[in-house]
């Protein structure tokens, strides 16, 4: 069935029982992604003396506890605070949840030993659209992204020219299927975080980036209406939850 979406520039209209969900389950196993030098995350029972949250054990509920790092072990949404000085919290960050967005697919660009996202590979995907989330799907694409184990991998990065072209064509979210929108080992300077949320000079504390989300390559390249669904943490970052939408039809 469709239903009407208001969006701030267009009206559009969608089936809501066709989500298309691009983010990556958290699972305490070794088949959850990782990055950043950590391990897999814990999920285990509680224990209190004799009781153990786990009812295959005995317990009257499963009752778990939750050890992991938003950036390191899966789909997360980060805000300016993951790069400032004073403390941003993501939450503060993001208040509306829809949004129209387009995917694009990227083949990154062999520079020396790194592989490089360019601006003029986003401008030629994009084709002079504008939209207000971006969805970039780098190639090759594999089902192994959702298991991958980055860490030392020195994974394709996003130019700092990238970044700011996203900056000044309007996209306010952008959303990637790597670790980071910057290179692994970069001394520090987060080139492509800094260029696209304008800071520190005026930093826009309404923009966010989504990292290790995995685009199927049953979806393709195209407009879509994004709902960017997060848990509510007072963080820098939160694990997120983006669902697509195919538009069914444009009203205005």
């Amino acid at each position: 069935m469709k239903t009407t979406i208001h969006l701030q520039k267009k009206t559009v209209q969608v089936d809501l029982s066709k989500p298309i969900d691009i983010s990556i389950p958290l699972q305490a196993s070794a088949e959850n992604p990782l990055a950043w030098y950590q391990k897999k995350p814990i999920i285990e029972p509680v224990k209190m003396g004799d009781w153990v949250g786990k009812v295959a054990e005995g317990g009257s509920v499963n009752f778990n506890n939750v050890f992991f790092n938003p950036h390191a072990h899966g789909t997360h949404t980060e805000g300016y605070g993951h790069i400032s000085e004073v403390f941003y919290s993501v939450n503060d960050a993001l208040k509306t949840f829809f949004f129209l967005a387009e995917v694009i697919s990227v083949k990154p660009e062999k520079v020396g030993e790194d592989e490089i996202i360019s601006k003029e590979s986003i401008a030629k995907a994009l084709n002079g659209k504008t939209p207000e989330a971006i969805v970039i799907r780098t190639l090759p694409n594999s089902n192994s992204k959702k298991s991958k184990h980055w860490s030392n991998t020195n994974w394709p990065f996003l130019h700092e020219k990238a970044a700011l072209f996203l900056r000044e064509i309007g996209v306010k979210h952008l959303l990637i299927d790597l670790p980071s929108v910057d290179k692994e080992k970069d001394e520090g300077k987060l080139l492509a975080h800094k260029a696209f949320w304008n800071y520190p000079k005026n930093p826009r504390q309404n923009a966010t980036i989504t990292e290790l989300i995995y685009v199927p390559d049953t979806v393709k390249d195209g407009s879509y209406l994004l709902n960017l669904q997060m848990a509510s943490f007072h963080n820098d970052a939160s694990p997120s939850k983006p669902v697509l939408y195919k538009i069914e039809s444009t009203i205005k």
